[in-house]
């Protein structure tokens, strides 16, 4: 069989090179961290784990992330890896609904994660822990006494994750298991790391995203089988980012445009402080980027940052700094393994210029969304599938994007569903209606606003809010708390009961690039 380039390829020819440095500053070789993904590999086999089971997976950044990544890539498992920030009883929807076999978590989520298994009766010889939870067997036991040779019949894995849906409840996007080798599956994993012009065999690439997103474990993973180093960051900051550039002398890296407004907020004495001409290639996505910040950023780091248009399911576009420059706002072409269509909805194809529906194709397996054949059915359209969003092609193929078609939040680069948040508040006995919804914010790009009408007899206030925000606890993420509330006599309804947003949120974003 032909060389591959792959993560095992580099444990083989290159073993003494530097695989991984984690948040802690431990580091590992590629045949160090091979052994361990071996070890690890033969302990999940131990359990009885067969091909297609589940292992969920709640830790923050870490090389324990690319253990499990790696082992379960080569033993037929999917690996569910679950957003640390949620509460207990959202991650007690995703462990069931995933019907995961087993789960590894940190010590650093225990109280969610105790919560999470006390409501399924999660079987405890079934779950591990990083850093010792009561009721958990150590993470490292599962590793130990094993050999650190490759397991027999190997098979290739894939990692699931999670994504909202129409009904606010979160959706996995889930492949059929690849019939090729996990080596082969690798290599056209890296293509993602090639088609920004990143290198082979060599460089270093900077985890700063948390790794339970597709971007920065998409980008991550392609850089590590195409060759170069991981440096992953657990805790984020602009100065750290700039440190870490430095010292390591990192070619490549994923962000959103939220880290560039954290960036361009640095001093300028703090900026120069740090070389970053070792730099080649930057991608950013996951929410649309301002024109003058990007602007900025380019005139800052250079002409090598891209950017991408995709989606956990698949897609996309992208777009290097010479074509942007040529197109502002422009979010690129379609892939060469991709491609984009711009159509109405009912499924004609729309000229040039014209805005509708973006539509593409997966450049992977093709997906369905687990558990829900209705949603799978209606984002696509033949191989096509849309994620709701509006653009509009141009001439040469160059996309742009005007819209979101749902009321899907982005902040910071996280999509929030407005809908989870109206829910759990509606259950506020003091809260008649709520619409929730996008407010401008020069730091997240949108801030989740809620517009309250309440119940007779309630008065509104800061006490009201502190009242409301304590009300959320435990029930959602903090991160999808509303960041401010708004109180009003009555909210606006159709005839037939449909919330109209558009009148709420249209004073906020009057005269600014934004769906009202």
């Amino acid at each position: 069989m032909m060389t591959l380039h792959n993560f095992w390829h580099w444990a083989e020819q290159t073993p003494a090179r530097t695989a991984v440095i984690g948040p802690d500053g431990r580091q590992l070789t590629f045949a160090e961290l091979d052994a361990r993904v071996n070890q690890l590999s033969h302990g999940l086999r131990a359990l009885g784990y067969r091909r297609g089971d589940a292992v969920a997976v709640v830790i923050p950044n870490g090389i324990e992330w690319l253990e499990i990544f790696l082992a379960t890539l080569q033993s037929g498992l999917y690996m569910v890896a679950l957003n640390h920030h949620l509460v207990g009883a959202e991650l007690a929807y995703i462990i069931d609904n995933c019907d995961a076999r087993g789960l590894i978590g940190h010590r650093r989520y225990g109280e969610a994660l105790a919560a999470a298994v006390e409501s399924l009766g999660f079987d405890p010889a079934q779950r591990f822990s990083i850093g010792g939870l009561p009721g958990f067997r150590d993470y490292e036991s599962l590793l130990a006494g094993q050999p650190i040779t490759p397991p027999a019949e190997r098979s290739c894995g894939a990692l699931m994750l999670y994504t909202s849906g129409t009904t606010g409840k979160p959706k996995g996007v889930r492949r059929k298991l690849p019939e090729e080798s996990p080596e082969e599956v690798a290599f056209k994993s890296s293509f993602l790391c090639l088609l920004f012009n990143g290198s082979v065999g060599s460089g270093s690439h900077l985890v700063q995203g948390p790794l339970y997103h597709s971007g920065p474990s998409g980008f991550g993973m392609a850089a590590l089988q195409a060759g170069q180093s991981l440096v992953i960051m657990d805790k984020w900051t602009a100065e750290a980012v700039l440190a870490l550039i430095d010292r390591h002398r990192i070619t490549a890296t994923h962000l959103v445009p939220t880290h560039f407004e954290r960036l361009l907020d640095l001093p300028e004495a703090v900026r120069a402080r740090h070389d970053l001409s070792c730099l080649t290639h930057v991608v950013h996505a996951a929410a649309p980027c301002p024109v003058g910040s990007k602007q900025r950023m380019i005139d800052w780091w250079g002409p090598v940052i891209h950017e991408l248009y995709g989606a956990t399911e698949g897609g996309g576009t992208s777009c290097s700094s010479q074509e942007w420059l040529q197109r502002p706002g422009t979010v690129g072409k379609a892939w060469p393994v991709s491609q984009v269509k711009i159509l109405d909805e009912s499924g004609c194809e729309l000229p040039a210029g014209t805005p509708g529906l973006i539509y593409m194709s997966t450049a992977i397996a093709q997906f369905e969304y687990h558990k829900d054949s209705e949603k799978t059915q209606r984002s696509r359209r033949g191989e096509l599938f849309t994620t709701g969003d509006i653009g509009y092609l141009d001439e040469e193929g160059y996309l742009f994007l005007c819209d979101r078609q749902s009321d899907m939040v982005i902040s910071g680069g996280v999509n929030i569903y407005p809908a989870e948040i109206e829910g759990a508040l509606l259950q506020h006995p003091k809260v008649r209606d709520v619409a929730v919804f996008g407010v401008p914010d020069p730091q997240w790009g949108e801030a989740i606003k809620a517009v309250i009408e309440l119940s007779d007899g309630a008065e509104p206030g800061e006490r009201l809010t502190d009242e409301l925000k304590q009300f959320l606890e435990g029930r959602l993420a903090r991160y999808k708390w509303p960041k401010s509330f708004d109180y009003v006599s009555t909210l606006p309804r159709t005839e037939t009961g449909k919330l109209m947003k558009r009148t709420l949120r249209e004073p906020y974003w009057a005269g600014l690039e934004r769906k009202v």
